[in-house]
């Protein structure tokens, strides 16, 4: 089975917000290929954008998506990362893209702010939360409603997991590989990404 990773990209997106979770996937596929020759990839990756136009991150990377909102296809999987959200938190296309891939989707994860995002398309609304240290506070303050923890690495309620900043959603992602494909391709992974994981459940 191949499952079907969307990783929303937006102007000002945090560049190893999605550069991470890419990286995760895509290495994942790759070791797992190794003992499973001629299969599809286990993880197939594509950035999906409101326009089809470049993208550029936060620190001033510039990034092709592969599809866009209007043309992009179901996922198993939706990766919402953050950076400065506030133009994407004010962009009813982007919303509204979220919500609908997110209600398809078997998993909706959020790196770092991009918690904001899910939050404000209505997709994290009671849930247990938590984002980047910086943005706890406000993350309460503008969603009351949620329960955000300050602490873990990572959250995973179920259909929605939420990680904390940056680097975070790379441990996050890795744990999603444990969940869908076994712990044992996870650590591979890591290893094969010379990453320390924080495999532990999270604080």
């Amino acid at each position: 089975m191949s499952f079907q990773v969307a990783i929303l990209v937006f102007d000002a997106v945090e560049a190893l917000d999605f550069a991470g979770p890419y990286e995760v996937f895509t290495t994942a596929s790759r070791v797992h290929g190794r003992s499973h020759p001629g299969e599809a990839a286990l993880f197939e990756v594509r950035c999906v954008a409101r326009t089809l136009a470049p993208v550029q991150a936060r620190a001033g990377l510039r990034v092709l998506p592969d599809s866009s909102f209007a043309d992009s296809p179901p996922c198993n999987l939706l990766v919402v990362p953050g950076g400065v959200v506030d133009a994407a938190m004010d962009c009813p296309q982007t919303l509204n893209w979220i919500a609908r891939t997110a209600a398809r989707a078997q998993i909706t994860a959020s790196v770092c702010t991009g918690a904001f995002l899910l939050a404000a398309s209505g997709v994290l609304t009671t849930e247990t939360a938590t984002t980047h240290w910086e943005d706890i506070a406000d993350l309460r303050s503008r969603f009351p409603a949620l329960a955000v923890q300050e602490g873990p690495r990572w959250i995973d309620a179920g259909r929605l997991v939420t990680s904390a900043g940056i680097s975070a959603g790379i441990d996050m992602c890795l744990h999603l590989v444990a969940r869908l494909a076994g712990p044992a391709l996870a650590a591979r992974t890591a290893r094969q990404m010379d990453y320390p994981w924080h495999a532990a459940a999270p604080a």
